[in-house]
């Protein structure tokens, strides 16, 4: 590079190259008119695809689109990766990664202004006693151990299954009182999120958190108590949506049935003084089903075994579970194509497999459905998968070593970050869950408002230009050391498409990828100059203005990028 162009190069060191303007975070009317072409594009053509397995083309495309879905975002490193294998061998990876149980949460909290006196720092406090001074900071301590498994999750989809069943399946921790019950939840989440749906919700069932959550504790031959009753029903394993559906005299015969479970948040034993010995009687939707009553120790979790068999017997269950999960990894909008392609048979198979999970996301992400040019790009980014995919896409890690308190402050401004976009991990607004997974007609549009679209720009841009500040550690994106993990970072065009491809839900037109280009020349005419600018670097690699001409670009490029409107589709 000549003098010349080595001065035409740094002169705008000191100066971002983007205006205000296109400083500006996407509009929520821009990224509605996007979803809208999508859906008017989905109408005239609707989806007839079903689950015959996927036989087509195997390109980054395709990858990019299933690791969008099954996990929490794409890295470079995973596209690579699954792009030398077959499609069903990615599926089976993703869904059979080996798995342990990960270490507990332990006493990261202890800080200046509160000392557990219960608890020393690094030990595990899920044994400890209940402390109502301790439990705030054991509950947040929970919630960034959750955090923290999401962002290391690898190649795995279970931690997007454990995210998953805790929205269909909520305890909220700001209810729940104790950390140590908060924590047995989600590792009961956890362990059976790949499992059989009928062991899942009968230990959830009997969880301690749930049973404080909805009143199981407080039921009792004395005093019924519906609230669970109803919402298993409801909520849980048949949904409201049929014309017929159960009756009140059913949410009634079902909380006699779930009289006498008690718990002291640690354990959950049953108490036959307090349970209802009677037969319970159902109604025509559950084809007259008679549980008869039963006394004694036993009695508690046989009626509950009649209970759950009798649910899952109805044919709507299956259903109701297999919308629940297209929803949530395909598209929120099930038209009668879809029921009858795609989720009927997936309940054919749910059924026929005694309820088993992973036979039904095995099909559903290996079929010509999934697949669909149609399905790709088509929802928005929930805020876990926004940030936990902004974090893994950069190859960024939380703080290691005894410095406890130190990542415990990173994850909790991580979470708060997540909350002020609606979803805070642990707390979903009701029992319901969040409201994008149900709400019509909305349904993932709920996540963008005019509240929270800004919030989305100011986490991005913070990690792009200060980053997360803990105790006596930084988190911010290295845009060099990003660039560097790409194919060919030296060719301008090559780092814009290769980015693009990894960073964006749906393509952008050649004119977009042309002003993105120009922000990293700084409108320079000639496209040499950032591949001199990069080689220079390279061979001069602790030179701070070559450096810093590099990364102000960067920045520029990254914030303008991950304010686009595509960046927020999956």
């Amino acid at each position: 590079m000549s003098y010349l162009h080595r001065r035409d190069f740094l002169a705008l060191l000191a100066a971002p190259y983007l205006s205000t303007a296109a400083q500006e975070a996407s509009s929520e009317a821009a990224l509605s008119a996007t979803l809208e072409a999508h859906l008017a594009r989905r109408s005239a053509a609707p989806l007839t695809s079903g689950l015959t397995p996927y036989s087509g083309p195997w390109t980054r495309a395709e990858v990019l689109h299933l690791l969008r879905r099954t996990l929490f975002g794409p890295t470079k490193a995973d596209v690579d990766y699954f792009l030398s294998q077959p499609m069903e061998h990615a599926v089976y990876e993703i869904l059979h990664a080996p798995y342990t149980p990960p270490p507990g949460p332990v006493n990261d909290y202890n800080n200046p202004n509160f000392t557990d006196p219960q608890v020393p720092s690094g030990q595990s406090f899920l044994n400890a006693p209940l402390n109502p001074m301790a439990e705030p900071y054991r509950i947040e301590s929970v919630r960034g151990w959750w955090l923290r498994l999401l962002l290391s999750s690898g190649r795995s989809i279970r931690e997007k299954m454990t995210l998953f069943w805790h929205n269909h399946i909520p305890v909220e921790f700001s209810i729940v009182p104790l950390g140590s019950a908060l924590y047995r939840y989600n590792q009961t989440l956890r362990d059976h999120a790949l499992g059989n749906f009928r062991s899942l919700i009968r230990a959830i069932t009997l969880d301690p958190a749930m049973l404080f959550y909805l009143n199981g504790y407080l039921n009792s031959r004395q005093a019924p108590d519906e609230n669970y009753a109803r919402e298993i029903q409801e909520l849980f394993v048949i949904g409201k949506d049929l014309p017929q559906h159960y009756t009140e005299d059913d949410v009634k015969a079902a909380a006699r049935l779930l009289t006498g479970w008690r718990t002291d948040g640690f354990t959950t034993t049953f108490s036959p003084f307090h349970h209802d010995a009677g037969d319970k009687q159902f109604s025509a939707f559950y084809n007259n089903r008679l549980i008869k009553g039963r006394s004694g120790p036993k009695a508690g979790a046989l009626e509950l075994d009649d209970f759950l068999d009798m649910l899952l017997d109805h044919p709507e269950a299956a259903r109701f579970i297999c919308r629940k999960i297209y929803r949530f990894f395909v598209y929120h909008d099930i038209s009668p194509e879809v029921e009858q392609n795609v989720i009927e048979p997936l309940a054919h198979i749910f059924r026929s497999n005694n309820y088993e999970i992973l036979p039904v996301l095995e099909t559903l992400f290996q079929s010509e459905h999934f697949f669909d040019p149609l399905n790709r790009g088509a929802i928005i980014k929930s805020p876990a998968d926004m940030i936990v995919g902004l974090f893994r896409g950069f190859n960024l890690s939380m703080p290691t070593g005894a410095d406890l308190l130190d990542r415990l402050v990173i994850s909790y401004q991580i979470n708060l970050a997540m909350a002020a976009m609606m979803q805070h991990l642990g707390d979903p607004p009701n029992v319901s869950g969040w409201q994008a997974y149900y709400q019509k007609p909305l349904f993932d549009k709920v996540w963008i408002t005019t509240a929270t679209l800004p919030k989305r720009a100011e986490a991005t841009d913070v990690m792009v230009y200060t980053g997360l500040f803990g105790t006596n550690s930084r988190i911010a994106i290295d845009p060099l050391a990003w660039a560097s993990t790409l194919s060919n970072p030296s060719e301008v065009d090559a780092l814009v498409e290769e980015s693009l491809d990894l960073l964006l839900g749906l393509s952008v037109s050649q004119p977009v990828k042309d002003s993105l280009k120009a922000i990293l020349l700084s409108n320079l005419p000639d496209e040499s100059y950032w591949t001199y600018g990069w080689l220079l670097w390279q061979n001069n690699p602790n030179d701070p203005t070559l450096s810093g001409a590099l990364r102000i670009r960067l920045q520029a490029y990254l914030q303008r990028v991950l304010q686009m409107e595509e960046f927020h589709l999956s």
